[in-house]
C-alpha cells in the first residue's frame, strides 16, 4: 500500500499504486468536484504526470454544471482566512494586505456573490490582494455565461497547481524515470 503524506504522493507511479479511494481523496483535495474525481479515477493509470493533468483539465471541461458547482463551493472567499491549506498557501499574497484592501475584498466578495450567486474564483497563487481586487472588480461587468466560462478558467487553474503539487517534487521527468 502506497501512503500519502500532507496529500502527496511522488510521482505518477505512486499515484497509479493508491488504493481506489485514497486516489479519490486527494483528487477531492484538488477539486472538490465527485463527477470528475470518478472520471479521473476511470482512467487511470496514468503513464505521465502530464498526462493525468491534461485527463484533468479535459474532465474539468466537461465537468457538468452541479460538480463544477460543488467544486466552487468548497472554497473559501478571497481575502478570509481559509480553514484548508492549499487555500491558505495560495491566498498567502493575499492575506498580507493591509487591513483597507482586505475590506474592499470582503465588499468586492459581497458584490460578486450577490451579481453571481457563489463566491469569486480566481487562481491566487502568487496575486497580492491588490491585483486580485482588480480582477474582481472587472469581473462584475461580466455577463452570468461570460463570468462561468472564466470561473471554470480559473478552477482548472487551481486545480492544475494542486495536483502538480500533490504529486510532489519527483514527477517521472524530474525523477529520471521515463514518461
Amino acid at each position: 500500500m502506497v501512503s500519502t503524506t500532507e496529500g502527496r504522493v511522488q510521482g505518477v507511479v505512486a499515484l497509479n499504486a493508491l488504493p481506489e479511494q485514497e486516489f479519490r481523496d486527494l483528487l477531492l483535495a484538488c477539486c472538490h468536484a465527485p463527477g470528475w474525481a470518478a472520471a479521473l479515477a476511470a482512467q487511470r493509470p496514468f503513464p505521465a504526470v502530464a498526462a493525468l493533468l491534461d485527463a484533468a483539465d479535459a474532465a474539468l471541461a466537461t465537468a457538468s454544471e452541479e460538480d463544477v458547482d460543488t467544486a466552487v463551493a468548497a472554497h473559501p472567499r478571497i481575502g478570509e482566512r481559509p480553514a484548508n491549506a492549499a487555500s491558505r498557501r495560495e491566498q498567502a499574497a493575499a492575506l498580507s494586505a493591509d487591513a483597507a484592501v482586505l475590506d474592499d475584498l470582503a465588499a468586492g466578495n459581497r458584490a460578486y456573490e450577490g451579481r453571481f450567486g457563489h463566491v469569486y474564483l480566481v487562481c491566487a497563487s502568487g496575486r497580492s490582494a491588490e491585483e486580485l481586487l482588480a480582477v474582481l472588480r472587472s469581473r462584475l461587468d461580466n455577463d452570468p455565461v461570460t463570468e462561468r466560462a472564466v470561473l471554470r478558467r480559473e478552477l482548472a487553474a487551481i486545480t492544475r497547481l494542486r495536483l502538480e503539487r500533490a504529486v510532489g517534487d519527483a514527477s517521472p521527468v524530474r525523477a529520471g524515470i521515463p514518461s
